[in-house]
């Protein structure tokens, strides 16, 4: 199974991997939601929708359709 965003649990951090450059809005590509950004689910919205993130700084809302398409790789954290 392939880790997206959407997989995310709270708390956890990625590097983005991959997407479909037609299936992500150009806002999250210019606020730089690119291959190697680091991403972290922040909050997720009552009912599941929308994804709150913090995507290299920058704090952004994606909806979980979007998330869907977005595969990262976790970071592992010792705790």
């Amino acid at each position: 199974m392939q880790n997206t965003i959407h997989t995310l649990k709270k708390g956890e951090k990625a590097i983005i991997k991959d997407f479909d450059i037609d299936l992500i809005p150009l806002k999250l590509l210019e606020m730089g939601c690119l291959p190697g950004s680091l991403v972290e689910l922040l909050q997720v919205a009552p009912f599941g929708d929308p994804l709150y993130l913090d995507i290299n700084g920058s704090h952004v809302a994606i909806r979980i359709e979007t998330a869907r398409e977005i595969e990262v790789e976790l970071i592992k954290t010792n705790l």
